[in-house]
Order: structure tokens, then C-alpha cells, then sequence
């Protein structure tokens, strides 16, 4: 039924609607979107369609003062002002200005700020440039450049990374890509609570925001700047491919040339506007599946919020005529149209922080109708799961899915019912297989999906999907994201590539709104707890020899796995069609994910509390990185510390044991291992 009401020649007249102009949160053509995706809701006859609005500071050029690039000579004097594009910037960057030499950081990853010190090359009090990509967004590369003393950011794309041949569909060099650079999502001045327009809360900075100036720079700028650089030579894997350039670190230019970084921003307070729209269960109303796409972006946005918005409208209108004809779900479906995606997941963290922030004698019960009061509460008993469809076309050809490994099982069977869209008569799977495995489909949420605070923040199982060319889509965070050069990467098959990434999505939804018993899978955590503990059992010897001991991890490790194979046992030889069996084990089974947030850690301070997904020391891969200072560099290896990092996570892992085991007394047998 899904696959006979599923089309796609909405899809292109939705992604050209979306991205016919600019869109950012708060403008004329934002407000008149927002109301044309309320109204098509609306017409869709939904059981519930309603707006939450909200005010959050989001940052924009400062009318009154461009923003400059400046190279200067020995004497201080401005030998010549580099073009930039006023639109062109990083929202959240710090204003101001800073005047230095320049340093190249490749793609500014932690490994590459330390290659520079192993060769003598220093950061500090540097404008420091860096490459668009490898893996790392513009947040995570201006907090490295701060961490490392840099007092400026610059950011260019590499032909070598976005294509600029000129003789095919590419960047051209006088393009710049923009990006927030606040590590972190949501209204950066309310880190951790929800920023409403009755907030009685002072403004608090986030710790994410950056405190030096950061630019987007083109390839010709970034060219002009490079070439005069004089200092040691690059490693061969730094070498991009900008025209007439050597690859030089820096950190001088020639003659004593210095360059001036100069950023002027405006933070105001903007009317955000969610749009939601649900259909409800029939059996556990109550329990329900989230899709969301971004709706606004700061460019025209085929790809950034066109695409996605197209596919959440098709999805909804899809499952709507679904239960016209006959489909009665047993769980409860929301589609969410988010605002202020482009700053960093505001509108979506924003919603998140209200339902878990709120205290009690304002909440109301948690319905996917209209709340009274606009809050609900206890969010990770209530949501199944979030498929987030932001850029989820940008080619036909590589599927990739970063998601929760609870959700892993899913997606498999998925794979293996969907038909690739690029090459006829084969599944994704099959395809998958052919290439290399199907396993590599599957990746870790990242800090700029659209589903990472489901997961890191709020403990909801997430995804995001998104169909790819190996060679990459260009033009995304830019003026030319347009829906013309997105059917070209296609070859004009734009809404057949949707359509088909919406049933894959769909096949997914339908297991999760119609099984007795949610297909979640409870297990895949601990073998992620398993390659470490081989890690600390490596270096078992030593730890003990420093009373640092690991046996209470392997334990909690342990308990993990035995209290999920059980309950999976359970699940197998329960009658599954008694509504309240059913209904104790899903319980248990959504509790996994948000028992992974570390209860040790402050919500305001460390917002991503996820031990195994999150940001900061008490994640699994932050104790990683520190065991491995034992033989790479033992005297920063801090014991202290070390110990503090392994006892909150076990907890963390420990309690997470517990959740699934359910009983007191199964808890306090388990634990026996702590009283002796």
C-alpha cells in the first residue's frame, strides 16, 4: 500500500517552491514558506496540525558594517583588500579583529594541529586556514584553531574536495561555503533549557560559542593568501588543488606581510516557528515515530531544507491516504517541519529542551495533540525513534545512514526490500554488496546531522539517511544550491530518488508503527563496551600496577549484555498479542538510549551527555584518547582523572543494565559484585 501511494512528481515541485530564494529563519519568504507547509498539512486532513513558536538569538551580517579581509605590509599599511561576499559568513563567529601571520591547518582536525607541533609549526597568534571536509564541520575546526592558540579562522573550499572544473557541474572559485561555527545546537545563549520568550533565565553563553573571528573565504582568496606564505613544505597528503600554489605551512608571509581578519555580526532575538502535524495510533497513541526536515535555509537550499521538506510532505501525505484505504497504525506518527536548521539544529533543540527541562507542575501528558500548555514531557518513553530527512539527496548512487546502533536491524532488513535508484533491478543491499559490503552504509551520528540531539541530547533512537555521487555535490552551504544543478548531478531524476529514499524510510516507519514488539536492537551497544574493554585489558597490567583497576567495567560490561540477551529471550517466549506484555517489554526497550546519557554530567554545561555519542569527558571515545596516552605519551597520562572518567562511565553502563532488567531484586543480585 505505501509503495502504490508513494510518487514523485510532487517532490520536484516541492524542492523548487522551497529553494526559489533565500529563506532564513525570521524573514518574509521564511514566514510565507512556514505558512504554506502549515496549510499543506492542513489539506492533507491530519488528526492534529499546529504550530509551536519560540524566540531564539541567532547571529547575521551587521548591515551597517561589512565584514574585511585585509593583507597589510611590514608597516601596518593595507596593501590590498581581498573580496568577500557579504552574505558569505559563519553565524556565531566572535567579532572583531585580529592581525597576524598565517598558518595552514589542511582540514583543521585535531591530527593535523598535531602534526604542525611535531614540526615545529605553532598556531598561536596566527589566522589559521583550513580546508572545507574531512570529516569535520566548521565548528569542531574553529575550536581547534582557539584550542591551539590561533586568533583567526579562515575556511576555503579545496578543488581537490568540491569539484571546480569548470568543463563539468562544479564550484566555481569565487564561491565561499558558509556554516555556523557554535559547537553545539540550539539558541547557543540558553545551553542545556529552553529559550522561550517567558524564560526567566539570564542569557548564558554557551561554551561552544567561539571567541575568535572566523570567515568563509573562496578558492581565489584562499590562493592569493597561500601562495605567499613562506615556511616549511607541506606533507604530500595536505596538497590540495589550488592553481599556482605550493604547499607551504607558514606561519610568515613573504616580506613581513601580515594579514587582518575583521568580522561584524549582530545577534537579535527571531521568531521561530515548528510545524508539526500527526496521525495517531490506534492501540498506543501515546508511543510515537518522529520525521523532521529543515524547513529554512540562508541560501536558495535545494538540497539543505528543499529535498527534505519534499519528502516529509510526501511521507505525510502517503500515510495519511494510507489510513484512508484501510492501514490502522498501532503507534502514533509526527512530521515536523523545524526552523532554524542552518544555525545549528535551533528549532529542533529548542523543542527537545522544552520537553525535558520543564518542571512537573507545568507539564501536561504526552499526546502527539496540540499541548494546552505547549509543553510535554518525559520524551524517551513516548518517542520510538527520529528519522531526520535533511539532505537526503544529493546524488543516487552511495547510501550512507548515520544512525543509532539501535536502529541498525532495521535499516538491514530495509536495504534489502528497496530497490536502488540508480541501478534498476538490484536492492540497495544487493548493490551494497557488490561494492565492497553493505556494512559500510552505516556510520556514527555526527555533530551536524539534523538527528544528533535526538540521540546525544535527548536519548531517542535516530537517523539520518542520505543518497550521494563519490564524487561530491558542491554547492550546498552556498548561493548555489539551486534545484536546476541538483537535477543535473540527477540526470532529471530528482523525484524518483526521493520517492525512493522516502520508502526506505517508510519501510522502517512500518515495522516501528505496526510490530507488538519494537524491532529495536538492544544488544548492539555492548560490543561497542566490548572493543574497549579489549583495549583496557591490554593494558590491565599496568592500570592495576597504578591501583587503577578495570574489573568493575568488564562487570557492568557484563550485566549489559546478560540483562539484554534476557529480556530478548523473554520477548521470544512471550504471548506478544497481550497488550499489557507488550507494553511492559517496549517500555524497557525505549528506556536503552536514554539510559546511555550520563547522569554525572551538567545538562547546561555538557548538553550532549551521550556516553557513547556525545561531546566531552565522560564519552567512551574521550576515555579512549586518554588510555592511549599510556604508551604514546605516559607523562600527561593522568591518573586521577583516568579514574574518575572509568567509574562515571561504568555507572553510566551499569545503570543502563539495569534499566533493562526492570526489577529491584535482579538489580541488587547483579550488583553483589560491588559489596565485596
Amino acid at each position: 500500500m505505501m509503495r502504490m501511494f508513494l510518487k514523485d512528481e510532487d517532490i520536484h515541485k516541492t524542492v523548487s517552491r522551497v529553494s526559489a530564494a533565500p529563506h532564513p529563519p525570521g524573514s518574509f519568504e521564511g514566514t510565507l514558506l512556514a505558512s504554506e507547509i502549515l496549510k499543506r498539512f492542513q489539506q492533507l486532513e491530519m488528526d492534529h496540525t499546529w504550530t509551536e513558536s519560540l524566540y531564539a538569538t541567532l547571529q547575521f551580517p551587521d548591515r551597517s558594517q561589512s565584514s574585511s579581509l585585509q593583507l597589510l605590509d611590514s608597516a601596518g599599511l593595507v596593501l590590498e583588500l581581498l573580496p568577500l561576499n557579504p552574505l558569505d559568513y559563519c553565524p556565531y563567529s566572535a567579532t572583531g579583529n585580529f592581525t597576524g601571520g598565517l598558518v595552514y591547518a589542511n582540514y583543521g582536525r585535531p591530527e593535523d594541529f598535531a602534526w604542525l607541533r611535531s614540526v615545529g609549526v605553532s598556531a598561536a597568534d596566527r589566522v589559521v586556514v583550513m580546508r572545507v571536509g574531512g570529516g569535520v564541520s566548521f565548528a569542531e575546526k574553529i575550536w581547534l584553531a582557539e584550542r591551539n592558540g590561533g586568533g583567526g579562522a579562515l575556511i576555503y573550499p579545496d578543488p581537490a574536495d568540491l569539484p571546480q572544473d569548470p568543463r563539468r557541474l562544479g564550484l566555481n572559485s569565487q564561491t565561499a561555503v558558509s556554516e555556523h561555527v557554535h559547537l553545539g545546537s540550539g539558541d547557543p545563549f540558553t545551553p542545556g533549557f529552553p529559550s522561550l520568550n517567558h524564560t526567566k533565565f539570564p542569557p548564558i553563553p554557551s561554551s561552544g560559542l567561539p571567541l575568535i573571528p572566523a570567515l568563509p573565504i573562496t578558492a581565489a582568496v584562499a590562493a592569493r593568501l597561500l601562495s605567499q606564505l613562506v615556511g616549511p613544505s607541506c606533507p604530500p597528503s595536505w596538497r590540495g588543488r589550488l592553481p599556482y600554489v605550493g604547499c607551504v605551512l607558514g606561519p610568515d608571509f613573504s616580506s613581513g606581510r601580515r594579514i587582518r581578519v575583521s568580522v561584524h555580526g549582530v545577534m537579535r532575538p527571531v521568531l521561530l516557528n515548528n510545524i508539526f502535524s500527526s496521525l495517531e495510533g490506534r492501540i498506543e497513541p501515546d508511543q510515537y515515530i518522529i520525521l523532521g526536515a529543515q524547513r529554512d535555509s540562508l541560501g536558495p537550499g535545494a538540497v539543505k531544507s528543499g529535498v527534505g521538506t519534499a519528502i516529509l510532505l510526501e511521507m505525510a501525505r502517503t500515510f495519511s491516504a494510507m489510513i484512508k484505504k484501510g492501514f490502522s497504525p498501532r503507534r502514533s506518527l509526527l512530521f515536523v517541519s523545524w526552523d532554524a536548521g542552518d544555525f545549528g539544529s535551533v528549532g529542533a533543540t529548542e523543542w527537545l529542551e522544552v520537553r525535558l527541562n520543564i518542571p512537573e507542575n507545568v507539564k501536561t501528558v504526552l499526546t502527539v495533540t496540540p499541548p494546552t500548555q505547549g509543553y510535554l514531557s518525559m520524551l524517551h518513553l513516548k518517542a520510538v525513534a527520529y528519522f531526520s530527512l535533511d539532505q537526503a539527496v544529493m546524488g543516487d548512487d552511495v547510501l550512507s545512514a548515520y544512525t543509532s546502533p539501535l536502529l541498525v536491524d532495521l535499516l538491514d532488513a530495509a536495504i534489502r526490500q528497496v530497490e536502488h535508484p540508480k541501478h534498476g533491478g538490484q536492492s540497495i543491499y544487493s548493490h551494497a554488496e557488490r561494492e565492497g559490503g553493505s556494512w559500510r552504509i552505516m556510520k556514527p551520528l555526527f555533530l551536524n546531522s539534523g538527528a544528533y540531539s535526538f540521540t546525544a541530547f535527548a536519548g531517542v533512537p535516530a537517523m539520518e539517511l542520505r543518497f550521494s555521487e563519490e564524487r561530491a555535490y558542491p554547492f550546498v552551504n552556498t548561493p548555489l544550491d539551486n534545484v536546476s544543478r541538483l537535477q543535473e548531478v540527477l540526470g532529471g531524476r530528482l523525484g524518483v530518488t526521493g520517492r525512493i529514499l522516502g520508502e526506505l524510510v517508510g519501510e522502517m516507519v512500518l515495522r516501528l508503527t505496526h510490530d507488538h514488539i519494537l524491532p529495536l536492537h538492544i544488544t548492539s551497544y555492548a560490543q561497542a563496551v566490548l572493543q574497549f574493554s579489549a583495549q583496557l585489558n591490554k593494558h590491565s597490567a599496568e592500570l592495576q600496577s597504578r591501583g587503577v583497576s578495570p574489573q568493575w567495567l568488564f562487570s557492568a560490561r557484563g550485566d549489559y549484555s546478560r540483562a539484554a540477551e534476557t529480556l530478548q529471550r523473554a520477548i521470544d517466549y512471550s504471548d506478544l498479542h497481550d497488550p499489557t506484555t507488550a507494553r511492559f517489554y517496549n517500555t524497557r526497550i525505549m528506556k536503552v538510549e536514554y539510559h546511555f546519557l550520563s547522569q554525572y554530567v551538567s545538562t547546561m554545561e555538557t548538553p550532549f551527555r551521550h556516553v557513547i555519542h556525545g561531546r566531552g569527558n565522560h564519552t567512551l571515545s574521550a576515555l579512549t584518547e586518554h588510555l592511549t596516552l599510556l604508551t604514546s605519551d605516559p607523562g600527561r597520562f593522568d591518573e586521577n582523572r583516568f579514574r574518575r572518567q572509568l567509574a562515571l562511565f561504568t555507572w553510566t553502563l551499569q545503570g543502563a543494565a539495569n534499566a533493562l532488567k526492570g526489577n529491584v531484586w535482579t538489580i541488587h543480585k547483579s550488583n553483589s559484585y560491588a559489596q565485596r
